[in-house]
């Protein structure tokens, strides 16, 4: 079982940047594909960006691709998303979540264990 704590959020003006952290508890993190969700107000929880267990593979939401940025630490057991050129339609509350899989793609029924999200506001 792990455990993962999202950091890293805040209010930010178009066009900034802020990177996410998710930090994941017990020895296996290795062994865990991860990935970033979202969750606007009054919309659904969408996908945003997922990775593989070593970090070779990597997916994106169309909405983000080419502006933000998954990548993971499995020393330090904590996966990032940074985020550049953030637009007002990505305020929303973030989510890290763990899949015991090599690679948890864009379904979250795919992720075991999942944070309680850190908040993302851009200003326009």
């Amino acid at each position: 079982q792990v455990q993962v704590v999202e950091s890293g959020g805040g209010l930010v003006q178009a066009g900034g940047s802020l990177r996410l952290s998710c930090a994941a508890s017990g020895r296996t993190f290795g062994s865990y594909a991860m990935g970033w969700f979202r969750q606007a107000p009054g919309k659904e929880r969408e996908f945003v960006a997922a990775i593989s267990r070593s970090g070779a593979s990597t997916g994106y939401a169309d909405s983000v691709k080419g502006r933000f940025t998954i990548s993971r630490d499995n020393a330090k057991n904590t996966v990032f998303l940074q985020m550049n050129s953030l637009k007002p339609e990505d305020t929303a509350l973030y989510y890290c979540a763990a899949a015991q899989s090599y690679y948890g793609g864009s379904y979250s029924n795919h992720y075991d264990y999942w944070g309680r999200g850190t908040q993302v506001t851009v200003s326009s």
